[in-house]
């Protein structure tokens, strides 16, 4: 089957060759035909399928007729991230290129001008987060009610970030007699639920089980300590023939010490979070994209959509705490019927949410093993043979002759002063006599001055609680009697 068999227009298929693809995926194929139907449509489909695709496409020819007019967009798509929102627009932009069709994309992190200026002249797709759209709709600077088709792309992740209540919202301010589609890796209950809400008489379309994993993709797990995670990263990065990789962690605060200590070992990395401006976050999916850099370290702003062609490798540095997060991280790799390997750091915190991952799945990674490794490994030494010194080299016999010859250090005799045959006797302190001075000068010998015998009247004698003294009658004082009690009176 060919796109021209799908029923797209010919400046689409042009666009379409142009852009180097000539067989639909199996979710374009199913998808593309229904949307140009004008049917309702829920699509379940992992990443890397080519889902996007399969509503642009048919959103490009479905939009081709029809006026513009101010502030009121004729179709809308919202994506849970800015980095989707951009990617799609890229594919209006790169798909589009021989229609008449006017695009605006909202999303924060960027200035409202150019925004407002666009809806001002009129859209035909307005691709948008949830978080700046309600924000412009509560300043009155976009209307809804003219709205003919609404694509609710990634829904599952939707519900992670918290815009459910967002999302139905814009629902009801939207007109009932519409097109809508939903888009989703999972079908959690709520989604579920969404969907039977807002979409009438859907066509279901699953490409693959729900939740399950990419079949050119190779899972391992690996259990490690925390203290010794990036320690084990690096020997990976090393040594498993890693084209350009992504490693994804949960905290944000990880991400940056984490890019820091990669790029001291010498690794060419960037990183990409939610606390970084919407314009440095593409200059750093730029890099990596054209291989500046080999390696981002990223949070779940990038799980989800991103679609970065050769990438051989994913690294989850933390168990995801969220299951489908893992369907999503995994999926940046083996895209397109490439193949790529996948590896999961778990320590002990984290046994349930590795479980979890499992469960969603139906299906237990393996774990990383010496037959899993590409590099040879060198044998490891018994535990009883302690590794042998490298001997140093010995030394002619002429050299260690003359070291024999050199006069040896001499050493100050250790007992300069005579013995003195009884050392219970006072001594007294004598100046070593100098080299060319009188010797026998008994006026340079110090005498030790005595100090004068105490009398025992000046200072008597303490009693101490110890001596072994009689004992004292009863009713007398046993203890230490101070000097004023022994002045008498006359």
């Amino acid at each position: 089957m060919s796109f021209a068999d799908l029923g797209l227009s010919d400046e689409l298929l042009k666009a379409v060759e142009e852009a180097g693809y000539t067989e639909p995926t199996p979710i374009q194929a199913q998808a593309i035909p229904a949307v140009l139907m004008m049917k309702d449509l829920i699509g379940i489909a992992q990443t890397g399928t080519g889902k996007t695709a399969s509503f642009v496409l048919p959103m490009i020819d479905v939009m081709a007729s029809g006026r513009r007019r101010a502030l009121m967009p004729r179709s809308l798509i919202l994506e849970p991230t800015r980095e989707l929102a951009a990617q799609v627009a890229e594919n209006f932009e790169k798909y589009g290129a021989n229609h008449d069709l006017k695009m605006a994309l909202l999303i924060g992190g960027v200035q409202m001008g150019d925004q407002l200026k666009a809806l001002n002249e009129g859209v035909d797709v307005l691709i948008a987060t949830p978080g700046r759209l309600m924000d412009l709709f509560e300043r009155g600077k976009i209307m809804l009610n003219g709205c003919e088709l609404l694509v609710i792309d990634e829904a599952d992740r939707m519900l992670d970030m918290g815009f459910i209540p967002d999302i139905e919202f814009i629902c009801d301010k939207l007109p009932e007699t519409r097109q809508t589609m939903l888009f989703s890796a999972t079908m959690p209950p709520v989604i579920k639920k969404l969907a039977d809400k807002f979409l009438s008489n859907p066509k279901q379309i699953e490409v693959s089980r729900a939740a399950s994993t990419n079949e050119n993709i190779t899972a391992f797990k690996i259990n490690v300590e925390q203290r010794k995670k990036r320690e084990t990263l690096e020997w990976l990065l090393g040594n498993d023939h890693v084209e350009t990789a992504i490693v994804f962690s949960n905290k944000k605060t990880t991400v940056r010490q984490l890019n820091k200590d990669l790029q001291r070992s010498g690794f060419k990395s960037g990183e990409i979070h939610g606390d970084i401006d919407q314009n440095t976050r593409q200059k750093e999916l730029e890099r990596f994209k054209t291989g500046e850099i080999n390696i981002l370290v990223a949070s779940d702003v990038a799980a989800r959509g991103l679609d970065i062609k050769g990438v051989s490798h994913v690294f989850n540095y933390d168990t995801p705490w969220h299951p489908d997060d893992y369907v999503h991280r995994i999926g940046r790799t083996g895209r397109a019927g490439a193949k790529g390997r996948a590896f999961t750091f778990v320590t002990k915190a984290d046994a349930e949410a590795i479980e979890n991952v499992e469960k969603l799945t139906k299906s237990e990674i393996d774990v990383f093993g010496k037959d899993d490794v590409r590099v040879e490994l060198k044998d490891a030494p018994a535990k009883g043979d302690k590794p042998k010194r490298a001997s140093k080299p010995r030394k002619p016999d002429d050299e260690r002759d003359q070291q024999a010859d050199k006069p040896k250090r001499a050493r100050k005799p250790r007992e300069e002063r005579p013995r003195e045959e009884n050392p219970g006797e006072d001594r007294t302190r004598e100046e070593k006599p100098r080299e060319n001075g009188p010797q026998d000068d008994e006026s340079l010998v110090k005498p030790r001055k005595e100090k004068p015998a105490k009398s025992e009247k000046s200072q008597p004698r303490r009693h101490h609680r110890d001596d072994d003294d009689e004992p004292t009658a009863p009713g007398e004082w046993n203890g230490p009697q101070p000097g004023f009690l022994g002045v008498g009176f006359d």
